[in-house]
């Protein structure tokens, strides 16, 4: 059985930063899905402003 005990300094390394780089990942893709969505929304926005020429 292997036993997680102190290994020297490596694995408590590994406790801290392994949930420190899923809360990083996780905050880099919400950040791209709101950026996204920003986008989208001031295109849309743009869209509607553009004046719609009549049809002969």
């Amino acid at each position: 059985m292997a036993l997680l005990a102190h290994q020297g300094g490596w694995d408590e390394i590994l406790l801290v930063a392994g949930p420190m780089l899923v809360v990083i990942g996780v905050l880099a893709l919400v950040k791209r899905r709101v950026e996204a969505a920003a986008r989208a929304a001031a295109e849309a926005d743009t869209r509607a402003e553009e004046p719609v020429e009549p049809a002969d």
